[in-house]
């Protein structure tokens, strides 16, 4: 079996087509660069026959090099489908101990003695009892206790639903080995037939009542159900609370969920109680998307919905000025989104997110604008908006940056010269050279047939005579032959706004290879900095980690991009600190810190910086070149 160290390395090897350093490896995995060169060395022994080998390359680092690809996905496969029982594996890293130990508790219908479980994960009594800080910080977050009792030992008490929604949350949803190894136990008084049974039911009756579920709300729908069946032979029931069942007795879905039940009954000989209906209930009312198909959309987003869209996109635009607040496509699917996402806070239901970790990642600007809808969405429905919500509505948000970018794709425009076709032609070639693919030069015309000419996508003209007649579109005067000044005005309109990366980078504000320990002592040091320059007020260090509890800033890779939770500065500028060596940002590694300052009530376009940041965030080659760089003109030159 791959050892954890090595499955990060290996993730890291085929995620990237470049070489990647062992310095680098060594920062991911949180050990010596001899330690990593000792993975290595193991997993090439274990690819070896695989179809796969890792290179060694001179200066540049270690390559994955593929030579039979269906062999190496065979191996891959036969790595992540490991079946091993939950007694032969043993937790390495304080995180995967803690999982072990949380579903170890939630599994095990009595106490667990805290001996026995240390004994299991090979570790001292000390050990565990340091893990167990952070199993009782998660578990708090689904109103669970860890209780424990003189010469009995551990047990996990609360709420019947939450304690669903944690088992749901840490043992369904994993795709580590731990998860499947566990989760393998858990059911294993479920042949695969129960199951079957269960899901037959379910879309039976969703499809028959026209109710239409993502795949991933009817994996958690069937998740449940299985859980509550298995908890219920157990003699456990659910106990609703804070919630009128009058209310959901009334709902189609309460009829929905009744039929699923009674079919279940009958064919698995089990009895279940009127609220364990109703929380079926509330899981199709919590997690159904309404098919356009049945509904009108003016029915389907009633008034208060389309309020709390309103409010939120106008919060993300105030903020971030991305442009996106009229978009209809996003105003209708986050409309959709939060019809039943309403009825999930009502409840005090969880959502699980399978793609968090990559939303986070690939769409940084779009999951700061969701940031900013859930505090709105939060403050107006009186909830908390949790990370997962935010990662969805951060995928409804993205979808619109990437259709704007579509639209506006390059400018277009239209030459217009009295000199003859040679002139309009040399000031064609001019634009295209200076410009490229950033303006689309559409055509040239004389000015006698300007009027017949259909202006409806021309952005603006570019003319070597004065134009007199009311023109819809700007014309822009120059010289026929170009100069430098005239190249100056048409790029003004070419690029709108966009700035050099110097724009946002000082030399003043560039802190490299510090030795800092703690995100604390990184935050405190910048936040002294800045203060001591005039350009942040006393207030500032506390907006940066109120945003922090929202959602830590650490995107992986190394980086964290803590900023603000609401703007607080009178220009928009970047404070860089790297570090010697990778420090813990809350969840992740992090040796790279980027301080985002946004202007206060800004009108600028941001979106070639919040680009820069995401390529940042994305590419491990720049990551490691930038920790490098000893002054301001390396970590500039780094960015070319």
């Amino acid at each position: 079996m791959l050892e954890y160290r090595m499955k990060m390395i290996l993730r890291e090897l085929i995620a990237v087509e470049a070489p990647i350093t062992g310095t680098y490896l060594a920062s991911i995995t949180q050990v010596t660069v001899r330690t990593t060169r000792e993975d290595i060395k193991n997993l090439c022994t274990l690819l070896e026959g695989n179809g796969a080998m890792i290179e060694s390359l001179m200066a540049k680092g270690y390559q994955l090099k593929i030579m039979d690809e269906q062999l190496f996905r065979d191996f891959l496969t036969e790595i992540s489908s490991d079946d091993q029982s939950m007694k032969e594996f043993v937790p390495n890293t304080p995180e995967e101990r803690t999982k072990y130990i949380i579903i170890r508790l939630l599994l095990h219908k009595n106490y667990i003695k805290l001996d026995d479980l240390a004994d299991e994960m090979y570790i001292s009594r000390s050990t565990i009892q340091n893990d167990l800080k952070q199993v009782r910080e998660i578990l708090s977050k689904y109103d669970l206790n860890l209780e424990v009792r003189p010469n009995y030992g551990l047990k996990v008490k609360g709420n019947e639903m939450k304690l669903r929604f944690c088992m749901a949350e840490y043992i369904f949803d994993w795709d580590e080995d731990i998860g499947e190894q566990l989760m393998d136990s858990y059911l294993a008084s479920f042949d695969q037939k129960a199951l079957d049974v269960f899901l037959k039911i379910i879309i039976k009756q969703i499809n028959s009542h026209c109710i239409t579920l993502s795949d991933i709300a009817l994996n958690n729908l069937l998740v449940h159900i299985a859980i509550a069946y298995k908890r219920i032979k157990s003699g456990n029931h659910v106990k609703l609370y804070h919630m009128d069942l009058q209310d959901i007795l009334k709902q189609k879905e309460y009829q929905v969920a009744q039929e699923i039940v009674n079919e279940i009954e009958e064919k698995c000989q089990v009895e279940f109680p009127q609220l364990e209906v109703a929380y079926i209930a509330i899981h199709l009312l919590g997690t159904k998307m309404l098919s356009q198909a049945n509904d009108a959309v003016e029915e389907v987003i009633d008034e208060d919905i389309l309020h709390l869209v309103t409010l939120a996109l106008d919060k993300i635009e105030q903020e971030l000025n991305l442009g996106i607040n009229d978009d209809k496509e996003l105003i209708l699917g986050l409309s959709l989104h939060l019809k039943p996402a309403v009825n999930r806070y009502k409840y005090g239901m969880n959502i699980r997110n399978p793609m968090l970790e990559d939303i986070k990642k690939n769409y940084p600007l779009a999951f700061e604008a969701a940031i900013y809808a859930g505090i709105i969405i939060g403050k107006e429905t009186g909830t908390e908006i949790d990370e997962p919500e935010v990662g969805y509505i951060a995928l409804h948000i993205g979808a619109a940056i990437e259709r704007r970018k579509l639209k506006s794709g390059p400018k277009r425009c239209l030459i217009v010269c009295a000199s003859g076709f040679g002139t309009a032609q040399l000031i064609y070639y001019k634009l295209k050279n200076q410009f490229g693919k950033d303006l689309d030069v559409v055509g040239t015309t004389e000015y006698y047939k300007l009027r017949e000419y259909n202006l409806n996508d021309i952005d603006f003209i570019v003319s070597s005579i004065p134009i007199q007649d009311n023109i819809p579109v700007p014309v822009i005067q120059v010289n026929a032959i170009l100069g430098d000044s005239d190249l100056r005005k048409i790029g003004r309109f070419v690029v709108e706004q966009a700035h050099s990366m110097n724009t946002y980078f000082s030399e003043e504000l560039m802190f490299l290879r510090k030795k800092y320990q703690t995100m604390d002592e990184v935050l405190s040091f910048l936040n002294d900095e800045l203060f001591k320059r005039g350009i942040v007020d006393e207030t500032f260090l506390e907006a940066v980690y109120e945003r922090e509890k929202v959602a830590p800033t650490s995107y992986g890779n190394l980086v964290a991009i803590p900023h603000p939770i609401t703007p607080k500065t009178e220009k928009t500028f970047l404070t860089i600190c790297t570090l010697e060596k990778p420090i813990k940002w809350m969840d992740k590694p992090v040796q790279f810190i980027c301080l985002l300052c946004v202007k206060r009530n800004s009108q600028e376009d941001l979106q070639a910086m919040y680009e820069m940041l995401g390529e940042i965030i994305d590419s491990s080659t720049i990551v490691e070149r930038l920790i490098k760089a000893r002054n301001y003109k390396e970590f500039v030159g780094s960015l070319q």
